[in-house]
């Protein structure tokens, strides 16, 4: 069966700074316990924010790291899932449950995407 990486997009610009609400930690954590019953979820974390990350690049030839936050970026991966799904439909239906668990004021988008297998 294959396996497909919803990598979770926010944009910490509308993100509150103390984090998700107690409300949509609960329905987030119910959604998760579904999801790992119906044996489809395999892995699923969220991230520290972008000021506590670092980007180690390689372009023509030169590496640099550079410490966050990353300003020039609005939309950050928060998070991720990876999931064994019977054909990428049933992964965008639980993508779709996920994002929707979310309060009006987040802007939250789940790229999902098949995982090569090899």
């Amino acid at each position: 069966m294959p396996r497909y990486m919803s990598l979770v997009r926010i944009d910490e610009t509308t993100a509150p700074q103390e984090g998700p609400s107690p409300e949509l930690m609960e329905r987030m954590g119910e959604l998760i316990e579904e999801v790992t019953k119906a044996g489809v979820m395999l892995d699923t974390a969220g991230l520290t924010p972008t000021a506590q990350g670092t980007r180690v690049r390689w372009e023509g030839g030169e590496l640099s790291v550079t410490d966050g936050p990353f300003t020039e970026s609005k939309e950050v991966i928060g998070g991720y899932a990876i999931m064994q799904c019977k054909d990428m439909a049933e992964a965008i239906e639980w993508a779709k449950r996920f994002v929707k668990v979310h309060e009006e004021f987040w802007t939250v988008t789940c790229e999902v995407r098949e995982i090569v297998q090899g």
